[in-house]
């Protein structure tokens, strides 16, 4: 009984006390994410309505039913509200607006990806059983057309919720499971970064290693595990996050999750594994227990031929589009600064097979012979894993402007076309950078360089070099050609906003 009345006041008063300290209030634990919900809904619903009307009047257009004589087909009407109508209830049914994934960025764009093009697959097939007349020009204009759109609402309103959630609304109360030294990895883990969602309420760990009044990670400790259930819902949690530990058997994760129904609190298990995307997990139950298979990486096949093709295509459509900006910046460079427009450098692709990289001339002519120099009065000895110096006396004027929006990478693009780099990968680096490798670093050579990638993405030179390799090697081994994308749209976000340029 004593033991019951030293944990109950700590139950009651911390999890406020603690909401108080990080400014969190009743609508911040439980953020409206039926309103958020029904914002997504309004923009899709806008984004699909206007795919198909637009996918319409093209096809009629093109027939000039529309345009001319002004006649209106009632059977692709009839098609098109019921297609709109289908795609509004696949992305519903596809969970695309699951708060679990809102804001997540890759894992709730592919969930709208993969819902569109099974639709339109599933149209298709079925058009053709039943002989039914669905134009292809029709089909192949609203798919893209309103994916686009859709994709376009979501990134617009991931930003709105990423910024909510940096002034500390939008977040989702958990409580955290397991052994002290675990639970405070995964409160570091989902802390880091307040664009998560998660803020952790409490910890409960196992019964003989409570301590009245100890904080983990700065999160209280509030009770043991076999009341966590309990616990969770009276500091309104919405969801339990079980690390690993001796005392949590699976007995203890099914009763736990017996407790928690009917609460509208999730049960969360995380795993010891880190930077494996979904694409290489498989799950197979085998007499009832979960197994988790990782597929080993694979460097080579089908994939590696389209993103090869995908690469040299769209790195021709992005030159030519870009010939007139090409022609300025090297007009600049020229004019600016005595010697040649571009700058050839030998760098390490991959397989580590070495090749010149082209960019625009941003330093003075000469400026490999003064590197020493420039180490010197930066108080360093040697070329970094990504030595990239601060306000290095080398550049040009016009160079700083065109490395804070990367122009001067844009003539790599014949790099890509050329075979010798990616649209996205790796960043390419010098014989000097590579020597420090380790094995993990070593996996940036297993695929093309890139010229940009999540590195670049992600917050470019000011990334610590432990983290850039660690995102590095996480694409190498876990990229998809819808991730490409992903990260191209990212760049060019992260290009016309300066961020993170040296």
């Amino acid at each position: 009984m004593a033991k019951s009345d030293t944990r109950e006041p700590a139950v009651r008063f911390v999890p406020q006390q603690f909401a108080r300290s990080t400014h969190l209030s009743a609508a911040t634990a439980n953020p409206r994410w039926r309103d958020l919900a029904l914002r997504l809904w309004t923009t899709d619903s806008a984004a699909v309505v206007v795919a198909v009307a637009v996918a319409y009047l093209v096809r009629f257009d093109h027939t000039g039913l529309a345009i001319v004589s002004g006649e209106f087909s009632p059977s692709y009407l009839s098609v098109s509200a019921a297609l709109a109508a289908a795609w509004l209830a696949a992305l519903a049914v596809g969970r695309t607006r699951d708060r679990r994934v809102l804001g997540s960025g890759p894992a709730e764009f592919s969930r709208v990806f993969n819902v569109t093009w099974r639709l339109f697959a599933a149209v298709a097939v079925v058009a053709y059983l039943l002989r039914m007349e669905i134009g292809r020009g029709y089909l192949g204009f609203a798919a893209p057309l309103g994916l686009a759109l859709i994709l376009g609402g979501r990134m617009w309103w991931r930003r709105w919720l990423h910024s909510r959630r940096e002034t500390g609304t939008y977040q989702s109360g958990i409580l955290v499971i397991g052994h002290r030294d675990k639970a405070a990895g995964l409160i570091g883990e989902l802390h880091k970064n307040s664009r998560v969602g998660f803020t952790v309420l409490g910890v409960c760990v196992p019964t003989g290693e409570i301590i009245d009044g100890e904080l983990i990670g700065g999160v209280p400790v509030l009770g043991g595990m076999d009341r966590a259930a309990e616990i969770a819902e009276r500091i309104g949690a919405s969801a339990v996050a079980v690390t690993g530990a001796d005392a949590i058997t699976s007995e203890t994760v099914r009763q736990l999750g017996w407790d928690l129904e009917g609460k509208g609190i999730d049960l969360a298990l995380t795993l010891s594994l880190v930077d494996v995307a979904g694409p290489r997990v498989l799950m197979r139950p085998v007499n009832g227990l979960p197994m988790m298979y990782v597929d080993e990486a694979r460097f080579t096949g089908g994939k590696y031929i389209l993103k090869s093709l995908f690469d040299w295509v769209m790195a021709a459509m992005i030159t030519v589009l870009l010939l007139p900006v090409l022609a300025v910046v090297a007009l600049l460079v020229r004019a600016t600064s005595p010697g040649p427009v571009l700058y050839r450098q030998e760098r390490i692709g991959k397989d580590g097979r070495r090749f010149r990289i082209f960019k625009f001339r941003t330093m003075v002519v000469g400026a490999d012979k003064r590197l020493a120099e420039v180490l010197a009065e930066q108080g360093a000895n040697s070329v970094g894993m990504f030595y990239k110096p601060t306000n290095d006396p080398r550049v040009t004027p016009i160079g700083r402007a065109l490395r804070k929006y990367s122009l001067d990478e844009l003539p790599q693009l014949l790099n890509v076309l050329l075979g010798d780099m990616s649209l996205v990968g790796p960043r390419p680096q010098i014989d000097a950078e590579v020597a420090q490798y380790d094995r993990a670093a070593h996996r940036r050579l297993r695929v093309k360089p890139g010229l940009t990638g999540l590195w670049q993405v992600s917050g470019r030179s000011t990334l610590a070099p432990e983290d850039g390799i660690r995102l590095d090697v996480s694409y190498v081994e876990n990229w998809t050609l819808f991730g490409d994308l992903l990260i191209l749209a990212r760049t060019v976000r992260v290009v016309t906003s300066g961020d993170g340029a040296r």
